[in-house]
C-alpha cells in the first residue's frame, strides 16, 4: 500500500471527524431508524429510508477516514532537517515576477488541499515547482494558462 503524506494537523483534523461521526452521528443515526422504524409499514416509510441513507452514507464516511488514516504519512514539519528549502508541510511566501501578486501556500498532503485556505496539494504543479527551492529562488509554474514566474520571499516551518 502507498503511503500518502498528510501533515499532524490534517490527520488531527481527520481523526476529530472520525470521532465525531462515530461517537454522535452514529447513534443519533440508529435512534432515527429505531423512531422511523416504530411509525409502522417500512415500504412506504420515507424516514426511514432518509435515515437508512444516511446511515450508509456514515458508514462510508467512516471507512474512508479510517483507510485515509491507515495509509498516511503523517508528516511533523517542524521536525524535518530542511535547511531553508522548501518541504512537504513548509509555509511559502511568493509572488508573480509579472504581476507583483502576492501569495501564500502552505504545501499540503492531497486530502488537506484547499486552495482558498492557502494549502497546496503537494502533487500540485505550484507545490512541484517549489519544493527544494529556497528563499530568492525564481520558479517556473507550468499552468494551464501557460508558464508563470514566481520568486519565493520566505519559507517558514510552522
Amino acid at each position: 500500500m502507498n503511503k500518502s503524506p498528510m501533515t499532524v494537523a490534517g490527520a488531527q483534523k481527520l481523526r476529530e471527524e472520525l470521532q465525531r461521526r462515530k461517537q454522535i452521528e452514529r447513534p443519533r443515526i440508529t435512534a432515527a431508524i429505531a423512531e422511523a422504524r416504530a411509525h409502522g409499514d417500512l415500504k412506504e416509510n420515507a424516514e426511514y429510508h432518509a435515515a437508512r441513507e444516511m446511515q450508509g452514507f456514515n458508514e462510508g464516511r467512516i471507512q474512508e477516514i479510517e483507510g485515509k488514516l491507515a495509509a498516511a504519512e503523517v508528516i511533523d514539519v517542524s521536525t524535518v532537517p530542511a535547511d531553508g528549502r522548501v518541504v512537504f508541510g513548509a509555509t511559502v511566501d511568493i509572488v508573480n515576477c509579472e504581476t507583483d501578486e502576492r501569495v501564500r501556500y502552505q504545501i499540503v498532503g492531497e486530502d488537506e488541499a484547499d486552495i482558498r485556505a492557502g494549502r497546496v496539494s503537494v502533487t500540485s504543479p505550484v507545490a512541484r515547482a517549489l519544493i527544494g527551492k529556497s528563499a530568492g529562488d525564481v520558479v517556473t509554474v507550468q499552468a494551464p494558462g501557460g508558464a508563470i514566474e514566481y520568486e519565493i520571499l520566505a519559507v517558514r516551518y510552522v
